[in-house]
């Protein structure tokens, strides 16, 4: 083609498609396959003469555009069963790796001193051990009914691990089941694990318990308690109407002392404050058990709780960063998330 002045000229360039728009109309055409039809990102590639790199980017392309939009929905005869929302809150709100919630209110089951009462939280994290076990790790323990309905509810042959070892001493001066020596004997059998015992009272003097600390057997114990991968528990309340108490493990005076220093709780007999932080006085000098700092150290503590006499000490024990994953039923979800942003 000539110009007018006899030199040759491209032709005009054809009007060029919008920027982007067949690319834009693949990546619909893959969400669609994708997510629609349920093909697999292998059977989008060969559907569209694309490869399978290049569907999973054009997959991706549609939902960051906006093309895509996913709705997760709760069917409604099973709103008072599956508690999403909540689990999702609570996990933000603390910093968890998982919450497990279970519909209804421990308060409705029975007294909270029975292991029976706690069966439908004990199967919750039943379940959840099941997922998170591996054959290496080691299980503590802080002896009580909520811990009872969790080796109660293990399955037969789902999961094992090495060893299950008790965190805090259960000896008492009274006639008083803890239930310590039905949780080892249970999640032994159960997780084909090795039992190790914490032969000592929970509670001493200073001297007896600095002297305890060097018997093997209660050294070993305690080692093992303290690098333990997985730790379950439950949290007690600063209360006479608790395990401590009734067992005789302390008395009032005690419980007096620890609530005037702040105390809203306890992790194998120790105190924590509203905010997680040890109680500072005399009792953990007599204290056979475990410490918190090493609780908080642990990668795989699970709290499972519930009932309103130990709301605070749950709350607590979350700001402590005692737990990473938490099991409790529906009215504990709703309070800790309505208290627990300060």
């Amino acid at each position: 083609m000539l110009g007018l002045d006899g030199q040759a000229v491209a032709p005009p360039a054809a009007a060029a498609p919008p920027p982007g728009s067949d690319d834009l109309r693949l990546a619909l055409r893959a969400a669609t396959l994708y997510y629609v039809d349920g093909l697999t990102q292998a059977e989008v590639a060969g559907r569209l003469g694309v490869s399978r790199p290049t569907a999973g980017r054009l997959v991706a392309r549609a939902k960051a555009k906006g093309l895509v939009r996913i709705e997760v929905v709760v069917p409604p005869d099973q709103r008072d069963k599956l508690h999403a929302d909540e689990e999702l809150a609570l996990e933000q709100a603390f910093g968890l790796t998982e919450a497990v919630v279970v519909g209804g209110n421990i308060d409705d089951a029975g007294p909270i001193d029975d292991a029976a009462t706690w069966a439908p939280l004990g199967r919750a994290a039943a379940r959840l051990l099941v997922r998170r076990l591996s054959v290496t790790d080691t299980l503590g323990f802080t002896w009580g009914p909520e811990v009872v309905a969790v080796a109660a509810a293990l399955p037969t042959g789902a999961a094992t691990c090495q060893a299950i070892v008790q965190l805090d001493g259960a000896m008492s001066a009274v006639s008083y089941q803890t239930g310590a020596e039905y949780v080892l004997g249970r999640c032994a059998e159960q997780l084909q694990a090795k039992m190790i015992r914490l032969p000592a009272p929970l509670y001493a003097d200073a001297e007896t318990v600095a002297s305890l600390q060097k018997d093997s057997g209660v050294s070993r114990a305690l080692e093992a308690g303290r690098t333990a991968s997985m730790m379950m528990f439950g949290v007690g309340p600063v209360s006479t109407s608790t395990t401590l108490f009734e067992g005789s493990f302390l008395d009032t005076k005690m419980l007096e002392t620890v609530a005037a220093h702040g105390a809203v709780g306890e992790i194998g007999g120790r105190f924590f404050t509203e905010d997680g932080c040890a109680v500072d006085n005399e009792l953990p000098h007599r204290t056979v058990s475990v410490p918190l700092d090493d609780i908080r150290r642990c990668p795989g503590t699970v709290l499972v709780t519930g009932s309103t006499a130990k709301y605070r000490a749950a709350l607590g024990a979350l700001r402590g960063g005692f737990a990473r994953f938490l099991v409790c039923d529906v009215a504990c979800a709703h309070w800790l998330l309505n208290h627990g942003r300060k």
